[in-house]
């Protein structure tokens, strides 16, 4: 029987997956709670600071219904 030289990289292919799962998975939390914390300690000089005045609604024409009579 013939011996294999060929990497085993097949043998790891379950343990690579999940290491990147991981990897992404860390990521994307570090980014997630360091949103939330920096949104949290926000101090109220700038929450208030960024905020713009309320748009005015413009008041739309009521719709005119033109009435038939029956004939």
């Amino acid at each position: 029987m013939k011996t294999r030289n060929g990497s085993s990289l097949g043998a790891l292919h379950p343990i690579l997956f999940f290491a990147v799962i991981y990897a992404i998975a860390l990521l994307f939390s570090i980014f997630i709670c360091s949103s939330l914390f920096y949104s949290c300690n926000a101090s109220q000089a700038e929450v208030t600071q960024n905020q713009d005045a309320p748009v005015q609604q413009a008041s739309m024409p009521q719709p005119t219904v033109a009435i038939i009579p029956a004939h």
